[in-house]
């Protein structure tokens, strides 16, 4: 990228948010701040009025908006691209909505790239993983907590509770949403429990706005998705080995398991494995447990004796 189209992207990031610090703009375009600062003066001189805040960052004078921006055909692409994700990994409502966004975008293209882009569409596709589970519930609930999470007003919802099977109905502050595991989750402080919850969104039965404003000031996702993510990688090293002939059996499934490396020892391979649960592999393990030998951890093998115990009785 030259330096006229990193000043005109600049200009188009200015007015994509209310204040643009000068690091997002160096770490964007792999620049130092005192070429951000040059690059600013031109566009000063050049009469976009530009309001400079030490310590804040920019923004452009109120009223002032560029000309329609157009698109390239590689821009649109990767719109395109991002649609088939939408498609997959939110609800309705949000697909429409990101759908209705992209119309507008292939509008501005010219008659060239529109077909092109219209060629690629049959080229592109998002495959569901066959061995995560899929949200049984369609409901239309992301766009909903969205627009409270934008206004800062409080969500009542009715939610399904995986372990008591109960249903309940809480009145939330919601922060933010998030895709883990192929699951939305929303972290909501509930003023039920007085504290804050993560909540997964397919398990929402119903949700409504109440119009009320938030009883404080929250602070920013970030904060719960560094605990959460703490959490989810406590790993636990996994060592096996398999008789060389089965090894087709375990198939792509040794990759959702935390396969990391294998190696041959005569007519086994010692597969290793990093997991986050001891439950989830030793019950993956028994699905193959006649060829497969259990060389560590030990909490590993006692979870699975304890488990083969618990089959027998029910047998017996």
């Amino acid at each position: 990228m030259n330096r006229i189209e990193r000043i005109a992207a600049i200009l188009i990031q200015l007015q994509s948010k209310k204040i643009v610090k000068g690091q997002d703009i160096a770490n964007r375009f792999a620049i130092s701040l005192r070429t951000v600062y040059r690059d600013m003066k031109v566009l000063e001189e050049s009469g976009v009025p530009i309001i400079s805040e030490a310590g804040i960052g920019y923004s452009l004078m109120d009223g002032y908006r560029l000309p329609p921006i157009t698109f390239t055909k590689e821009e649109a692409i990767a719109f395109l691209t991002a649609e088939k994700m939408i498609e997959k990994l939110t609800d309705a409502s949000t697909y429409r909505v990101y759908q209705s966004a992209l119309f507008k975008i292939k509008a501005v293209l010219s008659k060239e790239d529109k077909e092109q882009v219209e060629k690629m569409n049959s080229s592109i596709e998002i495959v569901k993983n066959p061995y995560l589970t899929q949200a049984e519930d369609t409901s239309d609930h992301i766009q909903i907590i969205l627009d409270c999470i934008a206004r800062k007003h409080r969500l009542e919802i009715e939610y399904f509770a995986q372990h008591n099977q109960q249903k309940s109905t809480r009145s939330i502050e919601p922060i933010g949403i998030f895709l883990m595991y192929n699951k939305w989750h929303l972290i909501a402080f509930c003023l039920l429990r007085k504290d804050y919850r993560n909540f997964r969104i397919d398990r929402i039965v119903t949700s409504k706005h109440t119009g009320l404003a938030f009883s404080k000031t929250h602070p920013p996702l970030k904060t719960y998705l560094k605990v959460i993510t703490k959490e989810e990688h406590t790993l636990h090293t996994v060592v096996i080995r398999v008789d060389n002939k089965y090894l087709k059996y375990l198939g792509d499934q040794k990759f959702y398991n935390g396969f990391v490396s294998e190696k041959k020892i005569k007519e086994q391979t010692e597969m290793t494995f990093l997991t986050t649960s001891i439950e989830g592999f030793a019950r993956w393990y028994m699905m193959y447990g006649d060829f497969i030998e259990l060389v560590s951890p030990i909490s590993l093998k006692i979870r699975v004796k304890e488990i083969m115990t618990a089959i027998r009785k029910k047998i017996n």
